[in-house]
């Protein structure tokens, strides 16, 4: 076997490694700030009660950036759909600061309506969290193959990659709004 296939077959094995790695890591943080972390009593909660629309306003915009760079890549505008890629990145990372800043100080929503919206938005949130899951490292795979110009598998990646993410970014809004209509 060729030496330089050895060693890009390890690279990129080292690589998905350390991003299902960073990705465990990411999401374990996500779930312990989330559900097993208390709030914090010295800051005013209220002072960052705007943060969600922020965090929906973000996640729409992903969403936007998405669908539009699947039609740029698929009618051959290589440099449109990096651009836009690139922002549904820088997106994504703006949302889960600010989601993370969120709910650090501000703790979980609770749900309090009862009815048959409940088992909605338990539908909706459960789906999301879990679908989040298996985005995070699927999106670092395809940033990573993309960066490094292994365009055959970043292509297999986001298959796989785009519907998920996609769903990611549009359930976020659909969490907010059934929050906002259960407050």
């Amino acid at each position: 076997m060729n030496q330089s296939v050895t060693r890009s077959d390890d690279s990129v094995k080292t690589a998905v490694v350390g991003i299902l790695v960073l990705s465990s890591a990411a999401f374990a943080f996500l779930l312990w700030i989330l559900f097993f972390r208390e709030s914090s009593d010295q800051l005013n909660p209220e002072a960052l009660s705007f943060l969600p629309a922020v965090n929906a306003s973000l996640n729409g915009l992903c969403a936007t950036c998405i669908l539009c760079g699947f039609g740029a890549i698929k009618t051959g505008h290589r440099r449109i759909h990096m651009g836009l890629m690139i922002t549904a990145v820088v997106l994504s990372a703006v949302f889960l600061v600010s989601y993370i800043v969120y709910h650090t100080i501000h703790g979980d929503t609770k749900f309090v309506t009862e009815g048959a919206i409940r088992y909605v938005y338990f539908g909706v949130l459960i789906s999301h969290i879990a679908c989040t899951a298996f985005a995070l490292p699927l999106i670092f795979s395809a940033v990573f193959f993309a960066a490094t110009k292994r365009f055959e598998l970043h292509k297999k990646v986001t298959r796989f990659t785009f519907p998920l993410w996609l769903y990611v970014s549009v359930t976020g809004v659909v969490i907010f709004f059934l929050l906002k209509a259960n407050s």
